[in-house]
């Protein structure tokens, strides 16, 4: 993670895609409770609060296309209103989708959570996946197509996925999940998402999109995401196809969450300079 002192976040200003990238940008937003303990012990106002600073560094940042995970709909335990509508609103972000992988309710008390995309281009073909929909695997993820503004990028599939915080074995199981879906796929793809593993861990998850989907990251090391107050560990990835480069890869400093935020802009490949 690029380290910056407070006075070196407040020149981060105006942020704008280069001329032929694609801008994209990833972030687990914890619910809205920042880093709270618990959305359900914050009030409604704070939360919104802990919205609205989340869409100023959308604003700020200027991506054409954001991947949310622990994103809420209406749900009693963070104050029961969208938070993903709220973030499209304030962010001036006009597109959104949302998925729901969090089947479960207590009476009247129904919980919402899932991933989404913002985005400032029209999100095509907009579906949700959720893995498993029992009470150990809550997860899952949204995918859409986008027509990207770049001239010679042409359409590009674009995932917001988050995987199990804790096994290994329902991480692999939930990447086959998504191989399975994009197996054999005729687009670029980039996948961005809170995986909640590091590639150094020798584990099969990571590399199996590697290897099945032909997606890479910017690197393998660096860019410590968890947790946002002191980064130890990388596990907010965005992952690309063979078919596009990164021209710019960089972790945020903001803490918006218990994780930091990632932004990367991208390009078909031979069409750029390799990310700095």
């Amino acid at each position: 993670t690029r380290r910056r002192g407070p006075d070196r976040r407040a020149e981060r200003t105006g942020a704008q895609p280069g001329v032929d990238r694609l801008r994209l940008m990833t972030l687990n937003v914890a619910h809205a409770r920042r880093q709270g303990r618990h959305q359900a012990l914050l009030s409604e106002s704070t939360l919104r609060g802990n919205l609205a600073a989340i869409a100023a560094v959308l604003r700020r940042e200027h991506p054409h296309v954001v991947a949310l995970q622990e994103a809420d709909g209406p749900s009693a335990w963070s104050g029961g209103f969208d938070h993903v509508a709220t973030l499209a609103e304030l962010a001036q972000m006009p597109h959104a989708f949302r998925g729901e992988h969090n089947p479960f309710s207590l009476g009247r008390f129904d919980l919402s959570s899932g991933t989404a995309l913002l985005a400032r281009l029209p999100l095509g073909d907009p579906r949700s996946h959720a893995f498993g929909q029992n009470w150990r695997d809550t997860k899952g993820f949204v995918a859409a197509t986008l027509e990207a503004p770049c001239s010679h990028c042409g359409p590009i599939d674009v995932v917001s996925i988050h995987l199990d915080f804790l096994a290994e074995r329902v991480r692999s199981r939930q990447v086959e999940q998504l191989v399975e879906g994009f197996r054999g796929h005729d687009r670029p793809l980039a996948v961005l998402g809170d995986f909640n593993c590091e590639w150094s861990e020798r584990r099969r998850s990571l590399d199996l999109l590697r290897r099945e989907l032909r997606l890479r990251p910017a690197g393998f090391s660096g860019h410590a995401t968890f947790p946002s107050w002191r980064p130890m560990v990388r596990l907010d990835w965005i992952l690309i196809s063979d078919e596009l480069e990164f021209t710019s890869y960089e972790t945020l400093p903001d803490r918006l969450s218990d994780h930091l935020g990632v932004v990367a802009e991208i390009a078909p490949r031979g069409t750029a300079s390799a990310a700095r």
